[in-house]
């Protein structure tokens, strides 16, 4: 079973205005309202590609509920524990001349919820995966993702990380599965501009030196480049289409590429399921469909991958 964790869920309040105006009355032409967070997006993009997850995390009242609802209409499996103050957060994004973004706090979240969370790890079996992705609240520690590998060292489960900074670093003693920085987070760690995939390379492998098993490097336009546990590095400019919506792409090719492992424990397949599938989500005006994942693999002659 795949379990995702968001800390920080969210409902996702997506508004298009006509050349939105500082000061004045605008007036919205779409409006949209989906569940938000990192995770939550991961189990999403592998619900569309066939694939069982849970979602675990943190709820809080009436906004928590909603995203509980809308989860379940989309028939996502979730076992969110329920925080006694606050609510969950609420991000708007609004979509005009540029793309803006107003972020919500989230509730407060206490060592017994934490404790919680624990006894919900506890249940993991061996060779269960577990996505730890987004950023941390202020509320809870910041070692988190390190304390939970710590907590979970020994068992026989893949941990993929999606995080930034010392989030990322402090949990690469623990060898995790997969991790999946972009070059721009990546070039951070290491005081460095990475604009290619030549330049990439030889980070993704120190952060192999360093503890990753696996690392995936998104590039946005550039495309999306692989260096595996065995040695193999695998890159590719990304398919052709139009992007539409950035939002979730990161997370998309996480989902595509766990999609693909899982169904053939194949690098080469994993890696091109990701790229085509976070494409596919930013060539969207939501999350990435199989249908789409299965077009954008055929300008790769890769369309068997879907079948």
């Amino acid at each position: 079973m795949i379990y995702t964790v968001t800390f920080n869920p969210s409902l996702d309040y997506i508004v298009s205005v006509d050349n939105f105006e500082v000061g004045k009355v605008n007036r919205t032409n779409t409006e949209l309202m989906f569940p938000g967070g990192k995770g939550i997006n991961v189990s999403m993009v592998l619900k569309n590609l066939g694939f069982e997850s849970m979602a675990l995390g943190f709820m809080a009242g009436f906004t928590g509920k909603e995203i509980v609802r809308l989860l379940s209409t989309k028939q996502i499996n979730s076992n969110f524990i329920e925080v006694a103050e606050g609510i969950s957060r609420i991000n708007v994004k609004l979509r005009s001349n540029e793309e803006s973004e107003i972020n919500g706090m989230g509730p407060a979240i206490g060592k017994a919820d934490i404790d919680k969370l624990y006894s919900q790890l506890d249940e993991l079996k061996s060779g269960d995966i577990l996505v730890l992705a987004g950023s941390i609240p202020s509320v809870m520690p910041e070692s988190m993702y390190m304390d939970i590998m710590k907590y979970l060292e020994g068992k026989d489960l893949k941990i993929v990380v999606d995080a930034t900074k010392d989030l990322l670093l402090n949990v690469l003693e623990y060898k995790p599965f997969l991790i999946k920085p972009n070059n721009h987070e990546l070039g951070e760690i290491f005081g460095v501009k990475l604009e290619t995939k030549e330049d990439v390379i030889p980070y993704a492998k120190k952060m192999q030196e360093k503890g990753a098993r696996n690392v995936l490097v998104s590039m946005a336009g550039e495309g999306a480049l692989l260096v595996t546990e065995d040695g193999q590095v695998f890159e590719s400019n990304p398919p052709k289409g139009k992007v539409k919506n950035s939002v979730g792409a990161g997370d998309s090719m996480v989902a595509g590429f766990l999609a693909g492992y899982i169904s053939s424990n194949d690098f080469e397949k994993a890696f091109y399921m990701g790229l085509c599938t976070g494409s596919a989500s930013a060539f969207s005006d939501y999350f990435a469909t199989k249908e789409e994942v299965s077009e954008l693999l055929k300008q790769f002659g890769k369309e068997s991958y879907l079948q």
